[in-house]
């Protein structure tokens, strides 16, 4: 009873402090950046990140195994790996540019965990035997965490593409600012009255685009690694329940093809012979956000398969 009732109070804190988070950035929109707000906003995000480790910790000791047994405690761990991707600028002293990414995903994901399932979910339960062995954290705390990464990095990428195709006139930003300066040097009186507002809108935008692909690259990056890893890791973990490395099952196709456009992302993205490497490569991760889902969800909603287990009722990896 107590254990259940802290969990219920870390939840609702972790829920409450998100929601302020957003309405910070909300205010951050609609005025000039506040730098206290700003700091504030990544605090908040901070203090969540300790609600939910504590809720996973409380959950872990109340139900003995590693709290990944439901959609519940899954979605609750995809918050909590969100809530560390946001940590990441923030402990470079780079500016956030994950904030308005991170922190609307980390309250879409707890709040449908917390609103949007059944109170049974809530309640942890006994492992299935299949689920009740030591690569279970490991392959699906990797997978959890890839995902985040990736639905992070992809919607970043997204962003990149919207404001790439916003003005029509973007593939001549770089003519339009470095040699309409030059042009403004040639002529006679003020080169300030005559810099076009144009120009600083172009320019403002090409550094957003710079810093979207700069970032969508490294987090895209990194969630392919753990993504990597968690198929490695639920590779092995098969051998040992069926005998099987490998077996095509629906989960694993399709997070094989996951995997398999995230490399051609990162191929598209590294390699220099291409034109728009940037922009290509968005396009690419923005069908791999919509595989994630498919991997994520979909194959658990439909139940079959060797993951037929991990339905609604019991766990989504």
């Amino acid at each position: 009873m107590i254990f259940a009732t802290l969990e219920h109070i870390l939840t609702h804190i972790s829920f409450s402090i998100i929601s302020i988070v957003i309405i910070i950035h909300l205010m951050n929109l609609l005025v000039d950046e506040i730098k206290g707000l700003r700091n504030s906003s990544e605090k908040g995000m901070i203090a969540t990140f300790f609600s939910i480790t504590g809720f996973l910790v409380i959950r872990w000791i109340s139900s003995g195994h590693f709290p990944l047994s439901n959609l519940y405690e899954s979605l609750i761990f995809l918050s909590w790996s969100l809530s560390i991707i946001h940590m990441i600028p923030y402990l470079g002293n780079h500016k956030n540019d994950l904030s308005a990414i991170t922190a609307p995903s980390a309250i879409f994901t707890q709040g449908f965990a917390t609103s949007g399932l059944s109170t049974e979910m809530h309640q942890p339960a006994i492992l299935v035997p299949a689920l009740q062995s030591q690569w279970l954290m490991m392959h699906v705390s990797m997978m959890l965490l890839s995902y985040a990464a990736l639905l992070c990095g992809s919607l970043l990428s997204v962003a990149l593409i919207v404001i790439t195709f916003q003005n029509k006139n973007f593939l001549s930003l770089r003519k339009s600012f470095f040699f309409g300066d030059m042009e403004y040097l040639n002529e006679k009186g003020s080169v300030l009255k005559k810099t076009s507002f144009l120009s600083f809108q172009n320019f403002y935008k090409y550094q957003l685009i710079q810093r979207l692909d700069y970032w969508s690259y490294r987090v895209i990056s990194l969630g392919f690694t753990f993504l990597t890893i968690g198929i490695l890791s639920g590779a092995v973990w098969a051998n040992e329940a069926w005998g099987s490395y490998w077996n095509w099952d629906p989960k694993e196709t399709w997070a094989f093809i996951t995997w398999t456009i995230f490399a051609i992302y990162l191929h598209t993205r590294t390699n220099s012979r291409l034109q728009d490497q940037g922009t290509n490569s968005a396009f690419v991760a923005s069908i791999g956000f919509l595989l994630i889902w498919i991997c994520y969800f979909g194959i658990n909603l439909l139940g079959i398969g060797f993951h037929s287990y991990g339905s609604f009722q019991l766990i989504s990896n």
